[in-house]
């Protein structure tokens, strides 16, 4: 694999967290203290919630949590399972990714429609965009394998390898993607609740920028590939 090949990867990966990030801040902080990614907090805030006997909580638990399980379907449809020979950004993650933007789309469209202090009605729908959206890419972002772990939404695992890598004595090089995605995730997050806090309208915009950045660097992926197998070809077959 080509090192700068490696490296936009990793910084796609990088910005996907970001977009996380930002949008579990903006569920928390403005959807009723749920997030949106983070099921593994989804589950502890449904646990609460129902010690609480909470309904409207739970509710919006529930609502994020189904519409996540629809995205991660939807996403692994879409991505499938890694394959021999994948490439370093295989193309079915681009096409999940395609698609997660046009919910993140209209999940910024629906802020801007019912703004940030909306109806219940608007919330839920808000999460569910949201939940959606990062479902689609929790699970595109298996097609890298489990060897990899190039997760950007669920990162306590990233957390985990990272520590565990730098323990055992293997180098930081060998390890930094998961940095990365750990260091993306908090600065979305705080960008996130930084816009969330001093000027929602354009909270949506950070997932919605990240993402961009993130479909560029694939796109970049793609035709590097192309390119890559056009000189393969031409130092396989003499006279071309």
């Amino acid at each position: 694999m080509h090192p700068l090949s490696i490296h936009v990867r990793n910084g796609a990966a990088m910005f996907l967290a970001a977009a996380s990030g930002a949008t579990d801040a903006i569920g928390y902080l403005a959807l009723g203290n749920v997030f949106t990614s983070a099921m593994t907090g989804n589950l502890a805030l449904l646990g609460i919630a129902l010690a609480h006997r909470d309904g409207e909580r739970v509710g919006r638990v529930l609502v994020s949590l189904a519409c996540y399980m629809v995205g991660a379907a939807i996403g692994a449809r879409i991505a499938r399972t890694p394959e021999p020979g994948d490439p370093v950004w295989p193309s079915a993650i681009t096409r999940a990714l395609a698609i997660e933007a046009a919910f993140f789309v209209a999940y910024a469209a629906t802020w801007w429609t019912v703004g940030a202090q909306s109806n219940i009605f608007g919330k839920a729908a808000l999460l569910g965009l949201g939940a959606i959206a990062l479902g689609i890419q929790s699970s595109a972002m298996q097609r890298f394998g489990a060897g990899l772990g190039l997760n950007t939404t669920f990162l306590s695992g990233s957390l985990v390898k990272l520590v565990g890598r730098l323990a055992t004595g293997h180098r930081y090089r060998d390890s930094r993607q998961h940095l990365l995605v750990l260091v993306g995730l908090v600065c979305g997050a705080f960008l996130g609740a930084l816009l969330v806090l001093h000027a929602p309208t354009f909270a949506p915009a950070v997932p919605l920028v990240a993402l961009a950045v993130a479909l560029c660097a694939s796109g970049w992926q793609a035709r590097a590939s192309t390119r890559a197998a056009k000189v393969a070809l031409a130092a396989a077959v003499p006279g071309r």
